[in-house]
């Protein structure tokens, strides 16, 4: 089975405003279930996890809820939540009682747009992330290189939650060397813990859009395997998003070549057996 960790769903008309960026005019128009399944199929996708787009209100979650629960194909569901909100356990139990509300494995909040890189050290925020724990969630982090070591902070202070580290922590990987230099220390303390699992996803585009080769995933890949171990890994396409520098099939395969040599059973690991155990999936 191999199980996509990491792929978006938007009307857009439904508030993405981040997508009036203008190199992002590739992807500024809605992507839904009936675009996502000829991209699974072709590339032979069993299951997914759809993750909030970046729209940050609690109204997305009703929306992405009920395209999992018309969409087999759809696992679960990450939804966007705010960790700082008193209200969050309220707010998780509104999910659940959604339309596809069972489908709820995580919640992520967009800490990247966070200027403060010691977000998750705040005393609100860390009663935030016990919430999530004792609601059986996971929590999904996409998160600057600058802003890594308080996440190590965060999982070391909350060892019963498990982290999900997006994009690898969207390192330079368009700089190279000296974008892997910079990641690489942070990446590896985080590593070391390990309520902390990683997803192989969102690489093309920290890459050159235009001009990326498998050859400059490979050694944040490589290093990635080194640090978590493929049992804490997992592939994510980070689609309609991957789309501004591959297609969905093309993404899967540069993950796949980017790998080091690995077993049958580690490669299973990252194109599926990690994701189905970090998110709880069901059969």
């Amino acid at each position: 089975m191999i199980v996509d960790a990491h792929h978006h769903l938007w009307r857009i008309d439904d508030g993405y405003r981040w997508l009036d960026e203008p190199d992002l005019a590739p992807i500024r128009r809605s992507f839904l279930p009936a675009d996502l399944q000829p991209e699974l199929s072709a590339a032979g996708v069993d299951r997914t996890i759809l993750v909030e787009g970046g729209r940050c209100d609690t109204a997305e979650a009703a929306v992405l809820l009920g395209y999992g629960s018309s969409t087999a194909a759809i696992g679960g569901v990450v939804a966007w939540a705010d960790p700082a909100d008193p209200a969050l356990a309220d707010t998780i139990a509104r999910y659940r009682q959604l339309p596809g509300g069972g489908l709820l494995v995580g919640v992520r909040p967009q800490l990247q747009g966070e200027a403060d890189p010691e977000y998750l050290d705040r005393p609100q925020v860390r009663r935030g992330l016990r919430t999530v724990a004792e609601a059986g969630l996971a929590f999904d982090v996409v998160v600057r290189v600058d802003q890594l070591g308080a996440v190590a902070r965060a999982a070391r202070a909350v060892p019963e939650l498990g982290f999900v580290l997006d994009h690898l922590g969207k390192p330079r990987i368009r700089d190279g060397a000296a974008g892997l230099a910079e990641w690489a220390g942070p990446v590896a303390e985080l590593a070391a813990l390990p309520n902390v699992t990683a997803k192989l996803s969102g690489l093309v585009t920290e890459a050159d859009r235009n001009r990326w080769r498998v050859a400059d995933l490979r050694p944040f890949v490589g290093a990635a395997v080194e640090l978590f171990g493929p049992e804490r890994l997992m592939f994510g396409s980070d689609w309609p998003v991957c789309r501004l520098a591959a297609d969905y099939g093309a993404v899967l395969s540069a993950v796949a070549e980017a790998l080091p040599p690995l077993s049958p059973q580690e490669r299973a690991a990252v194109f599926g057996d990690t994701a189905a155990r970090t998110y709880r999936l069901g059969p």
